[in-house]
């Protein structure tokens, strides 16, 4: 069978939230690109998160503060831009006298050093600094700041164990991290970009002009496509790219940090977060999550290879179950919980004794070792996605010789066309639109699709007009669409990344949901 060839400015290796959001940025700024993703796009670390836009108020104390300030900025631009995904959330921060540090952050130890006497405590005042300054560094136009909370009198306490009477609240964001990371790639492509699923580059040759990489897709069909530079942004992966397939020399290296998670059945009854902090100076977040439940994570172990799955496991589960148990009245067990998930932070190794500590920095290095130009991105957060492309476009520019233009900042991602404070404007439309829907589906279509819902069911009198009913209101009609504009191959893929309804179909819905993309994508 012949290769199949195409030429291009840029090839982006990784599918995650890293590789789509410089295709994005690539491609608006008049770069050909192609992209290839060995999976499903967002299928591991870009899905595997707390799912938060948020600085990281305890990077703080590993005095990462041009991140945090980055990260804080990014919220509110992110929020604009796509508030059909993303939208603003209140978190309660319980204080006690007791709370601790982790022993080796940069501020447990000097705190231990001028203070001896507080050494290991995370004192009062000292997280009271530090919501002053999460509130200021980031100049906040839409997110209210940091107000105190009386647990003993407060709904925010019903939960809580009477010991805790005091808190104090401040702001931060949620996003559907798989959503994002997909409408990235579906703004790359409308801007000219070729997304490849399920296409694993196998090596790449460069012939003293342009890199010939060749892939190999899911379909059978070999392709060599030929590209001026390269961009390794395969996030677990990066490290066995750069050795295995592209040959490179470098002293860089990642540290692999899994993060687990738990999902258990709604735990209170308000729309809050709660910060927790641990007796081993962790912190953990309790998330109310898909409307019915809460999420309760995150862990940070080691993990040794990127080819093994990242799993939740049995020692990590009653990690997090004893250490929310430390603040809620109500013990959490075993039986209790309903899924399990977890991500690998590709993490920048600089040295770092645990890691907890391990820098969330994002690192960026052009190399030529192989004779032609690789960008290699190391670490990153969900959070500043964005200004890392926009620093990847930086290097790229330079390496080409070009001179182009930010501009992402502020420019919706499909379907995100809206005010912040419009999502009850087109749920209300939406229900009027299509009243055979439950509230519950119709707040679902927002959240997933925003201004484009409408569009997806338009003409629809009867739930009938739109086809097969999977159960949990999944039709036909919105499957057809995930499949010709979602990359939809399979059920996992619409079931767990382009929405979270795994956790409401039973075994026979999500069989015939499965048989039926098989079906259609076979037709394609």
């Amino acid at each position: 069978m012949s290769e199949q060839t195409e030429s291009v400015d840029l090839f982006i290796i990784g599918g995650g939230i890293n590789g789509c959001g410089i295709a994005r940025d690539a491609a608006g700024r008049g770069y050909s690109v192609a992209l290839a993703e060995m999976n499903d796009l967002a299928s591991a670390t870009s899905s595997g998160s707390t799912k938060l836009f948020h600085g990281g108020l305890r990077y703080l104390e590993f005095f990462e503060f041009r991140l945090v300030r980055e990260a804080l900025i990014e919220r509110e631009i992110l929020l604009r831009a796509m508030p059909h995904i993303s939208w603003p959330m209140r978190f309660v921060l319980p204080t006690y006298k007791e709370m601790r540090f982790e022993s080796d952050t940069p501020t447990s130890r000097l705190l231990s050093l001028v203070m001896p006497w507080m050494k290991g405590r995370r004192p009062n005042w000292l997280i009271r600094l530090g919501l002053f300054m999460y509130d200021h560094l980031g100049g906040r136009e839409i997110l209210p700041g940091t107000s105190k909370v009386d647990l003993s009198v407060a709904p925010e306490g019903t939960p809580l164990k009477e010991h805790l009477v005091k808190a104090y609240e401040y702001s931060d964001c949620w996003v559907e991290d798989a959503r994002l990371t997909l409408l990235n790639a579906r703004d790359a492509r409308a801007r000219g970009a070729n997304i490849m699923v399920r296409s694993k580059v196998i090596g790449a040759e460069f012939d003293g002009t342009h890199w010939q990489v060749s892939v190999e897709t899911n379909d059978g069909h070999p392709r060599v496509i030929t590209a001026k530079m390269l961009v390794n942004a395969g996030g677990p992966w990066v490290e066995d790219v750069i050795k295995q397939r592209l040959k490179l020399q470098t002293k860089e290296s990642i540290r692999l940090v899994r993060g687990s998670h738990i999902v258990v059945n709604k735990l209170y009854d308000h729309d809050k977060c709660y910060f927790f902090q641990g007796e081993d100076g962790r912190i953990i977040f309790a998330i109310p999550y898909e409307e019915d439940f809460t999420l309760i994570g995150t862990t940070d172990a080691e993990h040794s290879d990127p080819y093994t799955k990242p799993e939740c496991s049995v020692a990590e589960a009653d990690y997090l179950r004893a250490f929310a148990g430390q603040y809620f009245k109500k013990p959490i067990e075993a039986d209790d919980i309903i899924w399990t998930y977890s991500g690998v932070r590709p993490l920048y190794n600089d040295g770092a004794s645990s890691a907890t500590a391990a820098t969330r920095e994002y690192v960026l290095r052009v190399n030529k070792t192989a004779g032609g130009p690789v960008l290699n991105i190391f670490g990153g957060k969900i959070t500043t996605y964005r200004r890392l492309a926009e620093s990847a476009l930086g290097h790229i520019d330079e390496t080409l010789g070009r001179d182009t233009e930010t501009w992402t900042a502020g420019v919706a991602l499909p379907g995100g066309d809206f005010p912040v404070d419009g999502v009850k404007v087109l749920r209300d439309t939406l229900l009027k639109q299509l009243p055979f829907f439950e509230a519950r589906t119709i707040r679902r279509l927002i959240r997933q699709y925003g201004t484009e819902a409408p569009g997806i069911f338009a003409g629809a009198q009867t739930i009938d007009d739109l086809g097969e009913n999977f159960g949990q209101d999944i039709t036909a009609r919105e499957i057809d669409w995930a499949i010709q504009h979602e990359w939809v191959h399979c059920a996992e893929d619409f079931l767990w990344r382009r929405s979270k309804l795994g956790l409401r179909v039973n075994d026979e819905q999500a069989k015939r949901l499965g048989d039926y993309i098989s079906k259609q994508v076979r037709k394609r």
